[in-house]
């Protein structure tokens, strides 16, 4: 067992936590861009109170999540119990115990215990939680989140811990940006809402009527953008309409497994373990929310959307976050959007990226939300390209093509587009080769510092508002004016942090 050693801005969650616990805040939320840390942090604070007596209980969404998070003590060598009927890791005498919160609902008596972590917190607040929360006030509580906007989080929790935005993660190389292609979308037009959201069995409908379209854009997108099929999941409506585009994948010569909660754990548990493998043949797994939380799988390289959602904005988070985690060789992930979830939620993913979560709100899964008329889809893309325009940008990332004031827009049906980068390109002209060049230094400025080389690609989008083009070039030394470049942009980040601190 190596010692585990923390980032900055994960030390400065642990001592963020500790301060809110001198504060006499029991109930507090550690948020985390997806890919963060989230474990690490809480592997950490477990060593810190295990050696003062301290009880411990890790609260979990689902049964996988329970295995997964058993898995991550054991390599740390933190000795537990599973709370879980017939389970072989039952060992209730144990200091610091996992369970689910289902379990915890059944349960007579619950167990006692001093700290609680609660894993995703925002799919666990059940009313057994909340009533567990008001029944003993000075329980110490600790819910863990990249997406903290369940409405009760606000009322039942006071201090939230946010150091570190996914701008900045993917500044650093410990995420890797997000290239964006939006076609022909599920058709919501109509259908009914049950409990915020479309009706599953209608919306299963709309989404089968498309099905073709993804798999051909599938194909289409993965020869231009790599040249093959990376490793891909997608999610889909419902397990029907999961079970047409599988059958549609393999018709097509793609080698591809819907996973659903209609199977066996243990058919579910071989199938991953195959998509895991380096060398494995299957290239994509599709399921409707398996795959939304809990699966970490760093060389994922491109994320379907097939599956609309009205409000859930966390779900949307959670779906795209998949693909962000960093792996050799890996510069960007490909979100392929047939859902409208990309513009629907715009807003939002442009002021959690860049500013990151300031304050735990009446809950933005819950806020009312307009949906985009065509008329307003179809402005907002690039009169030249079709590809989306990021907000607050006049150059598009995709052509490079500047926005003119009352521009009439051009509209190309059922062409795939690129959605720009979250940040705004400058308006000038380069020639291809000073772009090669640029990117060139960029990549030995990713490889010099330890960074991901997805910092790079990254980097070059917020320079010139599109990205790189061509073969990768090989990394070159940093000139004067790529590191001149670089330290403004290092300066204005710095600057922008500084202001979401305050």
């Amino acid at each position: 067992m190596s010692q585990l050693v923390l980032r900055d801005y994960q030390v400065n969650s642990v001592e963020g936590l500790r301060d809110g616990f001198r504060a006499k805040h029991t109930r507090q939320v550690l948020t985390l861009p997806t890919g963060g840390g989230k474990s690490r942090v809480m592997e950490h604070m477990i060593h810190g109170v295990q050696a003062k007596g301290t009880r411990i209980m890790f609260v979990c969404e689902r049964r996988v999540l329970v295995e997964q998070f058993s898995k991550h003590l054991d390599r740390a060598g933190i000795d537990h119990g599973v709370l879980m009927a017939k389970h072989w890791r039952f060992r209730p005498q144990c200091q610091v115990q996992i369970a689910s919160v289902q379990t915890l609902e059944r349960m007579k008596t619950l167990p006692k215990v001093d700290l609680i972590f609660i894993d995703e917190v925002h799919a666990c607040m059940r009313q057994f939680v909340i009533n567990l929360m008001l029944a003993q006030p000075d329980l110490r509580i600790i819910g863990a989140t990249a997406t903290p906007f369940h409405p009760a989080l606000g009322r039942h929790f006071t201090n939230v811990v946010s150091t570190i935005t996914m701008s900045r993660l993917v500044d650093e190389g410990h995420l890797v940006p997000f290239r964006v292609f939006v076609a022909r979308e599920v058709s919501t037009e109509g259908l009914k809402v049950v409990a915020g959201e479309w009706k599953k069995d209608d919306l299963e409908q709309r989404g089968r009527q498309i099905v073709g379209d993804v798999v051909a854009d599938y194909v289409r997108i993965s020869h231009e953008v790599f040249g093959e099929y990376r490793k891909t999941i997608c999610f889909s409506c419902g397990v029907e309409h999961g079970a047409e585009l599988a059958q549609r994948f393999i018709d097509a010569g793609v080698n591809a497994v819907q996973i659903s909660s209609e199977d066996a754990e243990e058919y579910r548990d071989q199938v991953l373990e195959e998509f895991a493998r380096p060398d494995t043949d299957l290239k994509v797994v599709i399921s409707v929310a398996i795959l939304s939380r809990g699966f970490d799988q760093t060389d994922v390289e491109h994320v379907i959307l097939a599956r609309p959602l009205k409000k859930s904005f966390s779900e949307h988070v959670q779906m795209v976050g998949r693909g962000a985690r960093p792996h050799a060789g890996k510069q960007f992930c490909v979100i392929q959007d047939h859902s409208g979830n990309w513009l629907r939620f715009q807003e939002d993913w442009e002021k959690l990226f860049n500013d990151g979560v300031e304050s735990l709100g009446p809950g933005t899964d819950t806020k009312p939300r307009k949906e985009p008329t065509p008329k307003e889809k179809e402005a907002a893309k690039c009169p030249k390209c079709s590809a989306f325009w990021p907000p607050k940008t006049d150059t598009c990332s995709n052509c490079g093509h500047v926005r003119a004031k009352h521009n009439a827009v051009e509209t190309v049906a059922g062409e795939v587009v690129e959605v720009g980068a979250s940040k705004k390109p400058k308006a000038e002209k380069f020639s291809a080769e000073y772009k090669r060049d640029f990117y060139a230094q960029l990549l030995g400025n990713a490889l010099q510092r330890g960074h991901n080389p997805g910092s790079a690609y990254h980097r070059y989008v917020e320079k010139f508002g599109v990205g790189p083009s061509g073969p990768k070039p090989e990394p070159a030394p940093v000139g004067e004016e790529v590191r001149r470049w670089l330290v403004s942009r290092n300066i204005r980040n710095a600057a922008d942090r500084k202001r979401v601190a305050a």
